[in-house]
């Protein structure tokens, strides 16, 4: 990847583990970004499963069937193979936009370790859970501090060495605590301060991001997100969450002027 367009700031969403609602993430940011007014582009690096690309062909499809316009990015889904396709992509999303928004596979990928080293801000999305935080670090299994930081962590730490070197500018790392269920428990509170010792000790700053509802999941075949609060008619309480819960995620996320979401898209 060449060096940034003028202002253009890249999103990269990387987790290599699945399940963690990284692509449902990536859409909303994205659309937000875009319902904000902001040029936005967004590449899919996982070609297998493709779940951003497609979320946003549904949602062009219900734009085109309802006749409406609602905020949208520019996206495009790379073949996973290609290194000129890879370049070429990356060339057209970037031309022109104010962010780019990589969602890469769930699983590890040389493309994704491109797009990871050339972040501005990189997010990776997890659930509360021990078996997702092994990702990024170990515990010890009888007071459960932390031990070490894992193969991921190291992996992101050379990256942003080698970014630093580059061009000279900083990765700003984001572990976003995704899929949250409603009750606390004391697994919950363990995993909380294993990831607030870890992220001392690596450097990634720690946001909440959104819950486990099934909403996220209704609205895909639609392209909908919960900004289209339009597409809802009535909104239920839970709805209203969740659009609160983007609201915070976003402000958390800390991008260049996005201290605000509209109230509606």
């Amino acid at each position: 990847m060449a060096s940034h367009a003028d202002g253009l700031h890249v999103i990269v969403f990387a987790n290599e583990k699945g399940g963690t609602g990284k692509s449902t993430t990536a859409v909303h940011v994205a659309i937000a970004l875009a319902a904000k007014g902001a040029r936005v582009a967004a590449l899919d690096l996982d070609h297998r499963q493709r779940t951003l690309g497609r979320y946003l062909d549904n949602r062009a499809a219900t734009m085109k069937r309802m006749g409406r316009d609602l905020p949208m990015p520019r996206h495009a889904t790379h073949d996973g193979e290609s290194q000129a396709r890879f370049d070429e992509l990356l060339g057209e999303m970037s031309a022109g936009s104010d962010f780019l928004v990589i969602d890469t596979p769930g699983r590890d990928d040389p493309f994704a370790r491109i797009a990871v080293t050339n972040a501005d801000t990189l997010v990776t999305p997890m659930n509360d859970s021990f078996v997702d935080f092994d990702l990024i670090g170990q515990v010890d299994p009888d007071d459960f501090r932390v031990t070490r930081p894992s193969f991921y962590s190291e992996l992101i730490w050379e990256s942003r060495k080698k970014r630093a070197r580059a061009d000279g500018a900083t990765i700003d790392w984001v572990v976003l605590r995704n899929r949250l269920q409603h009750i606390e428990a004391r697994n919950m509170r363990r995993v909380s301060e294993a990831i607030q010792q870890l992220s001392r000790r690596v450097g990634f700053r720690v946001v909440p991001g959104l819950s486990e509802r099934v909403i996220y999941r209704e609205l895909f075949p639609q392209g909908l997100t919960m900004l289209d609060s339009r597409e809802f008619g009535e909104m239920a309480l839970s709805h209203v969450a969740a659009r609160q819960e983007l609201r915070e995620m976003m402000a958390g996320l800390a991008l260049p002027d996005t201290a605000a979401l509209p109230v509606s898209a």
